[in-house]
């Protein structure tokens, strides 16, 4: 007979649960992140302001110090998924861009 989990373990399994997603997330995003700049340095453009604060947030993990950020920028990149058109190669770099610049502002709003 198997013993169904307590109220504390099944919070505990969420929470775990929860977590991966976010790092997920977030690994995903940081190596997106880097793409964008690099994508900026062949193009020989300068990336804008926003944009950067987008990008920079992931690949130098300040998630890690700005406690509920990270569950506000996935919250925001599932409302975009929906919104935003389907990626193709003409449309790739502006919708990356556009993200992050999204993401920048987000993190500026929120007071991050």
């Amino acid at each position: 007979m198997k013993r169904r989990p307590s109220p504390e373990e099944r919070y505990r399994n969420s929470l775990k649960k929860q977590q991966k997603i976010l790092d997920d997330f977030s690994s995903h995003e940081r190596e997106w992140a880097e793409d964008l700049i690099y994508w900026y340095q062949l193009r020989k453009e300068e990336m804008a302001d926003d944009e950067y604060r987008g990008a920079a947030y992931f690949i130098n993990k300040e998630y890690e110090r700005k406690t509920g950020s990270l569950t506000m920028l996935y919250r925001l990149y599932n409302q975009m998924l929906g919104e935003l058109p389907k990626p193709t190669k003409e449309l790739a770099f502006d919708l990356l861009a556009f993200r992050f610049a999204k993401y920048g502002n987000a993190l500026i709003n929120g007071g991050y």
